[in-house]
């Protein structure tokens, strides 16, 4: 596989960071890295390049990191932060001339034909709408030669999906992972991790739930991602063990070919 190079868009919760009308410290902040947009990665494999999720912040991330080509999607689930900015998708659509591919569980991919159904729709001259193809995944499949590697997640009692693209995985939104599911993280370089808030939540991973998930699965690095305000960057960072750390939007890791 070539060079991956993993690219944070956002590492924040479905409020973002800051939220509307809170003047917590992590809202004040004057440390960029406590501003997160809501959580979507994007990866360049070569010349390919994938995106994890299409939030409602995926027009202003695309710009600021400069991506211009998205080949596919890799859809974890689709509640509103991780889905509703799926509109914004027709620019890579004009730009290619091409349509680009969804990949998802039947649950995801049930609810974008349900609320998202002229974006399936063969192109019109103009271009002037997202023309999208639909790929439901129940095990590792291959585009344009890049394995994808889909993973199991319970989040809450939705069945979502994290991702592994060679020897990096994006799990976001979960409160729980299968056994067979850890079977597929083994090896890891890099983890990104999801990780809310201090206290406990029903459908998400608290610091405490994150830093035992972390250990569990020992990548050589872990990433902390989806967190609220609650989470202040430097605090958390002197907090973290060696090894795991906070992300923070615009963070790049690349991981060399193999």
């Amino acid at each position: 596989m070539s060079e991956v190079e993993f690219t944070i868009l956002g590492c924040g919760s479905s409020s973002g960071t800051p939220a509307i009308g809170c003047d917590c410290a992590t809202c004040r902040s004057d440390d960029a890295r406590n501003r997160r947009t809501r959580a979507s990665a994007y990866v360049r494999v070569g010349e390919l390049g994938f995106l994890i999720d299409s939030g409602p912040d995926l027009r202003a991330q695309a710009l600021r990191e400069g991506i211009r080509r998205v080949d596919a999607v890799l859809y974890t689930h689709p509640h509103a932060d991780h889905l509703n900015g799926i509109d914004d998708l027709r620019a890579f659509c004009y730009v290619r001339r091409g349509p680009v591919t969804l990949y998802g569980n039947a649950f995801t991919l049930d609810n974008i034909r349900a609320r998202f159904s002229y974006a399936l729709m063969s192109a019109s001259p103009s271009w002037d709408k997202p023309v999208l193809t639909l790929e439901t995944v129940t095990g590792p499949v291959v585009h344009e030669g890049v394995e994808l590697t889909p993973i199991p997640l319970l989040h809450g009692k939705w069945p979502c999906l994290g991702w592994r693209i060679g020897d990096a995985a994006w799990l976001t939104d979960l409160s729980s992972i299968p056994d067979a599911s850890l079977e597929l993280l083994r090896g890891l370089k890099v983890l990104f991790l999801d990780c809310l808030r201090y206290q406990s939540y029903p459908s998400h991973l608290s610091v405490a739930d994150a830093l035992a998930w972390a250990a569990r699965i020992g990548a050589e690095r872990t990433v902390l991602i989806h967190m609220t305000h609650d989470l202040e960057y430097g605090r958390l960072a002197a907090e973290c063990p060696p090894g795991v750390e906070p992300g923070h939007d615009g963070l790049r890791i690349r991981l060399a070919a193999r």
